[in-house]
């Protein structure tokens, strides 16, 4: 069995490479360069990934029209992002608050500063998801660049006993998580791990680990989110007008999509209290917004199934 020490030593997010070796005397130029050059690795590793997020993405719609819910875990940078993308849904495609929620070891405080100790207990981890009411219908996802946070490695351990569709983010190799996750005797149903090699500054994971999260997170969502109807073409419907910006941005989604001028696109938002999607249908096949709201239930969220079932029949 590895001391702690070992396991640590022995992670690629812990690598060490000659290759940045004398960046401490390089100009600000080149240092930037070396980043710069090093972060375009970052999108590669996470295409040779997609097979695998597919997946994920698949089972998180799956779980979402169970009336279900999308879970990020992680601690430190990772935790952030999760939180962070879950922060983004509501007002970008509408959702309800506990639809995607993150979760960062140490609790709400830790996202604006670092709890670092707080990773360390799995039983944190499991009591988490099991004061969120973790089941079947829910997809869990863990994010941590070692694979081996004791709060995730919990959470995960947790969810795996309550049944929820389980998915692992880590820039550790894919044969090190497998081994992992054996050996903490846990079922994880999509492993995605983007092979982005040693950090420019060794073991801050916050730099190309963290940027290949947050890639993943918004392919995630942004994918979940599409094919649960929250688009129009490659137009976001489902947005909240929350501040003065989103107001406006609705308005021109009616002008644009349903060529209509900015007064009938004002009357009919207000009508609908803006809400974008069924003023559309009501534009655009010309209904009442009951009958959009119907429409719209009934067909998955999706504009354009709703009209091609109107077609139809």
């Amino acid at each position: 069995m590895f001391t702690l020490f070992e396991e640590i030593a022995a992670l690629d997010t812990e690598k060490i490479s000659e290759e940045f070796a004398n960046i401490d005397i390089a100009s600000t130029e080149e240092i930037l360069s070396i980043i710069n050059a090093q972060d375009a690795l970052v999108p590669i590793a996470v295409q040779q990934e997609i097979p695998h997020i597919a997946i994920a993405v698949d089972n998180i719609v799956e779980r979402f029209r169970q009336g279900g819910r999308l879970i990020y875990v992680g601690a430190g940078t990772s935790g952030r992002l999760g939180v962070l993308d879950a922060a983004e849904c509501p007002p970008t495609f509408g959702t309800p608050p506990h639809l995607v929620q993150g979760v960062i070891a140490g609790g709400r405080e830790a996202a604006f500063r670092a709890i670092e100790g707080a990773e360390d207990s799995e039983n944190d981890g499991m009591q988490k998801m099991v004061d969120l009411g973790i089941s079947h219908n829910d997809a869990v996802c863990g994010i941590a660049a070692s694979g081996r946070t004791p709060f995730v490695i919990g959470a995960m351990r947790q969810a795996n006993k309550l049944k929820a569709f389980t998915i692992f983010i880590s820039t550790n190799s894919r044969s090190k998580m497998l081994k992992k996750v054996a050996e903490k005797n846990i079922n994880i149903d999509v492993l995605i791990c983007p092979q982005v090699g040693a950090e420019v500054v060794a073991g801050s994971t916050r730099m190309k680990s963290g940027t290949a999260q947050k890639l993943i997170l918004n392919m995630l969502t942004t994918t979940s989110m599409i094919k649960s109807g929250k688009t129009y073409n490659n137009i976001m419907v489902d947005l909240q007008p929350t501040n003065n910006k989103l107001k406006e941005r609705a308005k021109r989604i009616l002008m644009v999509i349903a060529e209509v001028d900015l007064f009938t696109a004002e009357q009919i938002l207000n009508e609908t209290n803006w809400q974008v999607k069924p003023a559309l249908l009501m534009l655009l096949c010309n209904m009442t917004f009951e009958q959009a709201q119907t429409m719209l239930r009934n067909n998955n969220g999706s504009i354009k199934q709703a009209i091609s079932f109107m077609k139809k029949n």
